[in-house]
């Protein structure tokens, strides 16, 4: 059974912050790292995505002006240095260039690989220290300016690894065990959207919706990259007498699936991870608890707090079951809710994330 550190590769919106507080509760053998990717992607001088390209101050309010992927996976480092295993959970745009754009190494990871792996006493070759706190900015906009010039930091001047949809060498990401946690676009999609306009808009300083950000696309390219490289497969969960030596199984976990049987998914998904199940794992609400998910989760404030807010993981009951609706009653609850265009922009979004969401809920755990 592996050992290697969990990464939970997700877009947003996918309950995954819940997910996460199930395993945040296992102080005795893991330590959680939260979305750490992010100050990367949008901050730093490597970063990759265009929200904040053209407000310099927000980058330098938000703490993370200066990461790179490079000091991020520093810090993984130093968390795995507390002698338990990571669990990671990030969005897994954040390592790729948006757009369906080419990708190219980060140039602070050009030539890097770990010694040992992550989670053991190896460390990242030649990582700089970097800085690992702060809050999300609340204007958008971020130039290119890195040494005195002002220059957009991607396209990167590196070279493409064949296949790696990523910015992070392929050797690096072989470090990790990686799960997936999807969610059905109908509900990630407006969710999403809610977070970009008032009144919340002024609490996570994303001030604009942006298509790009659903996810999908690029979850589904790593996936199949992951499991290419024969990384994750090619055995599916729970057909634990496939999975050879040195393998993991493939593992896709559906958020809806997961609120209606938290129990079940959370004990499949230990079990293809090797983590013993326990039923307290459902339940934290202990001052202690509070108080470090409030901390865990305050970088990005406002996306939150219904996670920072609960006190366990229980099944929707029958009322709260999401019952399929047609395209026109969502359309008129979206219409009532963000307007005529807002309603547009999420349709468009949903429809062109279904194919992939689809895909990849074909590879989902089943109890």
């Amino acid at each position: 059974m592996s050992t290697k550190p969990i990464f939970v590769a997700t877009h947003p919106r996918a309950c995954s912050t819940a997910f996460e507080r199930v395993f945040m509760t296992r102080q005795d053998t893991l330590t959680c790292v939260h979305e750490p990717f992010g100050d990367a992607f949008y901050f730093g001088p490597e970063r990759l995505s265009p929200r904040y390209e053209d407000d310099e101050k927000a980058r330098e309010e938000s703490g993370f002006a200066n990461s790179t992927f490079k000091t991020i996976f520093e810090r993984i480092e130093r968390e795995a240095k507390e002698g338990k295993r990571l669990f990671i959970k990030d969005i897994t745009h954040y390592l790729v260039p948006p757009e369906g754009k080419s990708a190219t190494i980060a140039p602070s990871l050009v030539g890097q690989t770990v010694k040992k792996g992550v989670g053991t006493d190896g460390e990242t070759n030649g990582v700089a220290n970097g800085h690992t706190n702060g809050t999300n900015g609340h204007t958008n906009g971020i130039n290119g300016h890195t040494n005195g010039h002002t220059k957009t930091p991607y396209p990167y001047d590196t070279t493409a690894e064949r296949g790696n949809p990523t910015v992070v060498p392929a050797e690096i990401l072989k470090q990790f065990h990686f799960t997936f946690l999807i969610r059905h676009p109908r509900h990630s999609i407006p969710s999403y959207f809610r977070c970009t306009i008032p009144p919340l808009d002024e609490i996570t300083g994303f001030y604009n919706f942006m298509p790009a950000e659903a996810g999908y696309d690029e979850l589904r390219r790593v996936f199949d990259f992951l499991v290419k490289e024969n990384q994750v497969g090619p055995a599916l969960a729970g057909n634990h007498e496939a999975v050879r030596n040195g393998e993991v199984s493939i593992t896709v976990v559906d958020a809806d699936d997961l609120l209606d049987n938290p129990q079940g998914i959370i004990e499949a998904y230990c079990k293809e991870v090797g983590i013993d199940y326990t039923p307290d794992m459902l339940n934290w609400d202990t001052e202690d608890d509070h108080k470090r998910a409030k901390d865990a989760f305050e970088k990005w404030r406002g996306f939150h707090e219904d996670a920072i807010n609960s006190t366990s993981l229980k099944p929707r009951d029958a009322a709260h079951k999401k019952k399929t609706k047609t395209v026109e009653t969502e359309d008129k609850e979206w219409r009532e809710k963000y307007g005529v265009e807002g309603a547009k922009v999420i349709r468009e979004c949903v429809k062109a994330n279904i194919p992939d969401y689809e895909y990849l809920k074909s590879f989902a755990i089943k109890v």
